[in-house]
């Protein structure tokens, strides 16, 4: 698996080449809008690539914090990974059933509890199916529970008041992945109670723009050019928002892969912001 040193991807040939290293570990990422009344375990029950194991993104959260799914303490996040057989050390694959949606919140996720060794299958479930490649169905495999520590990058989160403080100071770029009709707030928000609009000074680059038809990310060039074309310096500081912090990750996941590996993602994203009257907005 040499290109994983170079790329945060890992294409389908070559992880069906690895799947049975001890070293591998292949994590099932999907998730859905609620709106979409699909159970991503169920179907995950039905098909996943062999030997996956199910990474439940509102569960693995802080589940006291009234927003959703929200990053988990270390402590639990530890406990988790220990329980799925994810160890300090193991290489970590995350797909999902869309192609390239939730998989790379989880990414981020497991980047921001210190682990480096983790990529995104180009094109998920979808791409490795098309291809004929093989699936499993049935409960997760039973994997030795692993040793897992957890340390904290918090550079690569960002909050309601760090954002605040962007804004005074224009240090950093805030980057949308939500659709220009919901940016520009002449869409309602998927989520009752949020105000519609944008955090003030923000760019706009839908999740969608950056993914081709297949379900992988577009080339370093396609992507250099849609951020620069919503005026983003990809070589600047960038803080990724969206909804409710899943496609944001689409965002940071992009411009990792262009070289800005330190891309912040806001957690609370505008299910926060546009909830709360006392932040700042912006329309059209």
């Amino acid at each position: 698996m040499d290109t994983l040193s170079k790329s945060w991807l890992i294409e389908t040939e070559e992880l069906q080449k690895e799947l049975n290293a001890p070293d591998l570990v292949v994590v099932d990422g999907s998730w859905h809008m609620p709106s979409e009344e699909r159970n991503a375990y169920e179907e995950y029950l039905d098909e996943h690539i062999p030997g996956a194991v199910f990474f439940d993104i509102d569960e693995i959260s802080d589940t006291s914090n009234p927003l959703p799914h929200m990053l988990p303490s270390p402590e639990k996040f530890s406990s988790r990974m220990r329980s799925l057989g994810i160890g300090d050390g193991a290489r970590v694959v995350v797909y999902d059933s869309k192609g390239l949606f939730s998989a790379a919140r989880v990414w981020w996720t497991f980047r921001v509890m210190g682990v480096q060794d983790v990529y995104v299958l180009n094109g998920g479930l979808p791409k490795w199916k098309a291809e004929g490649r093989p699936t499993d169905d049935g409960p997760p495999p039973l994997r030795t529970a692993r040793h897992f520590t957890a340390r904290r990058h918090m550079e690569l989160v960002s909050e309601a008041s760090d954002i605040l403080s962007h804004l005074k100071d224009g240090s950093v770029q805030i980057v949308d992945a939500r659709s220009p009709d919901r940016f520009a707030g002449s869409s309602p928000e998927p989520r009752e109670g949020l105000r519609s609009g944008h955090i003030p000074g923000a760019h706009n680059v839908p999740y969608r723009t950056l993914i081709n038809e297949d379900g992988t990310l577009k080339t370093r060039e396609e992507l250099e050019a849609a951020f620069k074309d919503a005026g983003v310096d990809v070589h600047k500081p960038v803080v990724a928002s969206c909804g409710s912090g899943i496609t944001a990750a689409v965002l940071a996941l992009a411009l990792a892969t262009v070289g800005n590996r330190r891309a912040a993602v806001y957690d609370g994203s505008w299910t926060e912001w546009g909830a709360n009257p006392d932040l700042p907005i912006e329309t059209s």
